[in-house]
């Protein structure tokens, strides 16, 4: 009996070669180091200052309530990514409530916002030269993959598994 072998692709896998295939342009790389975590901290920052209804909690539920949510899709695809970046995005919301306190909810909003808007232009700008779509276009998922995708290049340069 001859059977053919066919190698099963993990969905992080899928995920993260797929994204990569968009991204290998040297130049395009790194602006996506500099500016995805720019971005997801403006996201973190953008939801932080939501108004939350008395008795319901306090600024950041939003945020933590869009973590938990994201949690769940990256345990899903890898539990060692996960755990980095629920190191990353709790650090994010360390950093983000401690803005909030020393800034005011206004001008953390406001710096947020052209923090989001200037990376997005940069990351633009960076698919431009890589001649290819950003990812989410075809599906809004690759949303959540930009972070992962980078902490999966940490983790290959450490020789670690995920």
């Amino acid at each position: 009996m001859n059977a053919t072998y066919t190698e099963q692709r993990r969905p992080v896998d899928h995920y993260l070669g797929n994204y990569s295939e968009d991204h290998r342009n040297p130049t395009n790389q790194i602006i996506h180091w500099l500016c995805v975590p720019v971005i997801v901290w403006s996201v973190v920052a953008g939801l932080w200052v939501i108004p939350v209804p008395p008795g319901l909690g306090s600024p950041g539920l939003w945020a933590g309530l869009a973590l938990v949510i994201a949690m769940g899709f990256y345990f899903r695809l890898s539990r060692p990514l996960a755990l980095a970046m629920l190191v990353f995005l709790a650090g994010l919301m360390l950093l983000t409530h401690w803005l909030y306190g020393l800034l005011g909810a206004q001008v953390l909003l406001w710096s947020a916002v052209a923090a989001f808007v200037i990376a997005w232009v940069v990351q633009f700008i960076g698919h431009q030269i890589e001649g290819k779509r950003p990812s989410f276009l075809t599906d809004l998922s690759y949303l959540l993959i930009g972070p992962l995708w980078l902490l999966s290049k940490l983790f290959r340069r450490a020789g670690l598994s995920y």
